[in-house]
């Protein structure tokens, strides 16, 4: 499966669905990895933050790359950050003999210093191996380590496996920008550049030279949509849907809560059975159910997706 410095379109973030009894729902898992491929994902990715990856045992990671890879149909990235390098050289290891199309590696929390990070992602690289394609995941927000433009483009003038910037700073789009133009210039070698943040800037960062989405809202089928609108060059229309999907968009992306509600939605969706987190993890209140479903039932007057 193509995952490349070239790759574009739309790679959803999977959550990882739970019984409530707090073991993994399969079935739904399933589902969920259906629908992605049936409404024109380009790839999807999975054992990410969304995915409450830290969490989970090794042999449940393991057991979801390889069901998920084996059912998918299209290009898998597998989250492999981890806080040794033992535990992210076997899970990458593995992913790649399942048939993953690369990987995906965030810098590890306490790293402060532009020395530290590189030297992280020399022994990151020498641990999955320097022929296994991954995505660099820059997410300052969550992860607290500050990863400027003169870092990224060492770390790929340095790494020709990193194929692809998982862009999640904010703001982030003088990022993106700064970096396309880097390599416009001839400074840098071309790298795909998805982007996060739950899709709240989506409506300008193809504009700044993003290939697509790798995020995790709810209605990955408008994402897709939404980026073809970006390819096709219809500017008002791609506003105009991003537009009727903010509101929900910004409520899903609270700290603390938000993939819970995204959870939630998805449930409503029938996409997964549970919208339970492993615990621990908060719940979706009365209140904010009802403030959920408010915004589904406006949202649902543009798009008819949401008329659950």
């Amino acid at each position: 499966m193509s995952f490349n410095t070239q790759t574009t379109g739309v790679y959803p973030i999977a959550p990882t669905p739970f019984l409530p009894d707090g073991s993994v729902d399969y079935d739904s898992l399933d589902r969920l990895i259906d629908f992605y491929r049936e409404c024109g994902s380009t790839g999807v990715t999975i054992l990410g933050i969304m995915g409450e990856a830290a969490k989970l045992e090794a042999e449940e990671a393991r057991t979801i790359a390889r069901r998920v890879i084996d059912r998918a149909g299209i290009p898998v990235v597998v989250g492999v950050s981890a806080p040794g390098f033992a535990a992210m050289r076997t899970l990458a290891r593995d992913a790649m003999e399942f048939g993953a199309a690369g990987v995906m590696v965030a810098p590890a929390p306490h790293l402060r210093t532009d020395e530290q990070i590189l030297a992280y992602f020399e022994q990151a690289v020498d641990s999955i191996g320097a022929d296994t394609p991954w995505a660099l995941q820059d997410y300052p927000l969550t992860l607290t380590v500050q990863m400027s433009v003169p870092v990224i483009a060492e770390i790929m003038r340095r790494h020709p496996s990193c194929v692809m910037l998982k862009e999640e700073d904010w703001p982030g789009l003088e990022k993106i920008s700064a970096l396309r133009k880097m390599i416009d210039d001839e400074k840098l070698r071309r790298f795909s550049i998805l982007t996060a943040n739950g899709g709240l800037f989506l409506d300008f960062e193809a504009g700044r030279g993003s290939d697509g989405a790798m995020t995790g809202y709810a209605f990955p089928d408008m994402l897709v949509e939404l980026h073809r609108l970006h390819e096709n060059g219809e500017k008002d229309a791609a506003h105009d849907l991003f537009d009727a999907h903010l509101p929900l968009i910004r409520y899903e992306q609270q700290p603390g809560v938000g993939l819970a509600v995204r959870k939630h939605v998805l449930r409503r969706r029938g996409l997964i059975a549970h919208d339970g987190l492993r615990r621990p993890g908060p719940k979706v209140s009365a209140a904010a159910q009802e403030e959920i479903a408010y915004l589904l039932t406006r949202l649902a007057r543009k798009d008819a997706r949401a008329a659950l």
